[in-house]
């Protein structure tokens, strides 16, 4: 008799039964946010290295850039690999060419080429800057989504849980524990795939910001610069 009020505890409480257990809806969840998870862990490094590679580049741009080389050289060189030009490279690029193509005209006064130029090297920066804050909107999605859906998918599973109960003559924790446990798998889930994508998201939209700073710093440098030579 002992053996018989014992054996509803004997459910197998492994993580994998509790995820091939839970009802469909909840195991579509639990799909869901295991893809969110993957998506963010994959732009998390993706991101990682890319921000990485633009401060490196920065860092190597802006040294060569004061350290007196000539500028028409560091535009020739920013042509030539400008596939492999960092963001800050481009924008000098960009504003360099205007530069020279606004002074070459007749009638431009000091003004019109400061300005020709700031526009150009403003459009880059705006195009570098999407490309540095890309995906990280997903990843501020990511964070702030997954632990509802996970809550979802355990609301969903303790209403079943306990609409199971009716068709039990008595209610007991051993009944109802195992879809709790299930249940509960999204939630754990939820917060697995919303932690790291939070975490990631608020440094790097700290290095984006620190990233643009340097940049936006070097254009009105770059623009003083390119005013005193139009005189």
């Amino acid at each position: 008799m002992n053996a018989n009020a014992t054996a509803p505890l004997s459910h197998d409480m492994s993580i994998l039964s509790l995820i091939t257990g839970a009802s469909v809806l909840v195991q579509v969840v639990m799909l869901i946010l295991l893809l969110a998870s993957l998506f963010s862990w994959y732009y998390i490094f993706l991101k990682y290295f890319a921000l990485r590679r633009a401060s490196a580049l920065a860092d190597e741009f802006e040294k060569q850039f004061w350290s007196g080389a000539d500028l028409n050289d560091l535009h020739q060189r920013a042509m030539n690999s400008r596939t492999d030009a960092g963001s800050m490279e481009r924008i000098f690029e960009s504003g360099f060419r205007e530069f020279m193509k606004l002074r070459k005209q007749p009638g431009m006064d000091v003004r019109a080429v400061t300005d020709g130029t700031r526009r150009a090297m403003r459009a880059t920066y705006q195009r570098e800057m999407d490309e540095l804050e890309a995906h990280l909107s997903f990843l501020a999605s990511v964070g702030s989504v997954s632990p509802y859906v996970g809550l979802f998918g355990t609301v969903w599973g303790i209403m079943n849980s306990f609409r199971g109960l009716s068709n039990v003559a008595q209610a007991t924790l051993a009944a109802v524990a195992p879809g709790i446990a299930e249940a509960l798998v999204a939630t754990a889930m939820g917060l697995f795939a919303a932690i790291p994508a939070v975490l990631a998201y608020n440094r790097y939209a700290g290095d984006v910001n620190r990233l643009a700073i340097r940049y936006d710093s070097f254009m009105e440098e770059f623009s003083n610069i390119m005013q005193r030579q139009a005189h």
